[in-house]
């Protein structure tokens, strides 16, 4: 199966964790027992044959059978063991995932975890194909009906300057006062840019991105220095206060969620059943 996927003997052992010697070898006795070829070895690449297509549903099967069976076992024994994949969306403060990672593992130490970082769409779509157990998300619109989610943060964005800016006297502005300053924001696609992206658009004006940073901190950083205004998550401002001045948005005001996503149907596994019962009880619920 990962051969066919990965279209390469060489890619496909390092997968597995098999020296490519043995991934062929395993591969040419099952072609002897099935009597057919069923991969197509004669040009640059590998490519399934007909015989190959017609059996890698079957191969999926029954590594799926194999999977569950493992799981039935664990289910009766009450075993929480195997593997968890969990996705987090970049700039998740106030959330401390890695202490509630780490507070799983101490009470699971059987259990392996991996972490990945993405955009909130990817991540639903990573739940919704089953390649993620659980994921932390910027909630902009409902979520898919097959997802469920519990927020734990809600805050509005504000609009930041340095203590110098000559708005820092304010205490509430309107995009259309700020229409003309250079902004400083996170890069097109970042959830952040997205709600600001939305937040002119809904007023009718465009952002003016004088300064683009994939960091938060460069962000905060960067404003700070009177190279241009803002629109950050409150948190994000109290955390810079030092060098921040923080503005109530008069209108629009867009809010950041933050939600901790999961399948509505529940995870396939006891482990990740058991991480997801964890994160809901230890996260906030808003």
């Amino acid at each position: 199966m990962v051969v066919a996927e990965e279209a390469s003997f060489t890619r496909a052992a390092a997968r597995v964790h098999v020296a490519q010697p043995g991934v062929s070898a395993q591969i040419r006795r099952l072609e002897r027992e099935l009597g057919q070829e069923l991969l197509d070895r004669s040009g640059r690449g590998v490519r399934l044959t007909a015989a190959g297509a017609a059996v890698l549903p079957y191969a999926r099967a029954a590594l799926r059978a194999v999977t569950g069976a493992r799981l039935a076992v664990d289910e009766l024994t009450g075993l929480v063991r195997g593997h968890v994949a969990v996705g987090v969306a970049p700039s998740c403060p106030p959330l401390d995932l890695p202490a509630l990672l780490a507070e799983f593992r101490r009470d699971h130490p059987a259990v392996e975890i991996t972490l990945s970082e993405s955009g909130s769409g990817d991540l639903l779509e990573g739940l919704l194909a089953g390649t993620l157990d659980m994921a932390l998300v910027w909630l902009r619109a409902a979520p898919p009906p097959t997802i469920e989610v519990q927020v734990a943060v809600d805050e509005e964005l504000v609009v930041a300057v340095g203590h110098d800016d000559p708005l820092a006297t304010e205490t509430t502005v309107t995009l259309e006062a700020i229409r003309k300053r250079a902004l400083v924001g996170l890069p097109k696609g970042a959830d952040l840019r997205c709600l600001v992206d939305e937040a002119y658009a809904a007023a009718g004006l465009r952002p003016r991105i004088a300064f683009e940073t994939g960091d938060p901190r460069v962000l905060a950083e960067l404003t700070g220095q009177g190279l241009g205004v803002a629109i950050v998550p409150a948190s994000l401002a109290e955390a810079h206060a030092a060098s921040l001045r923080a503005i109530t948005l008069a209108s629009p005001r867009p809010r950041r969620r933050i939600a901790l996503a999961w399948r509505a149907e529940g995870p396939g596994s006891p482990a990740a059943r058991a991480l997801v019962t964890h994160a809901r009880a230890t996260l906030p619920r808003l």
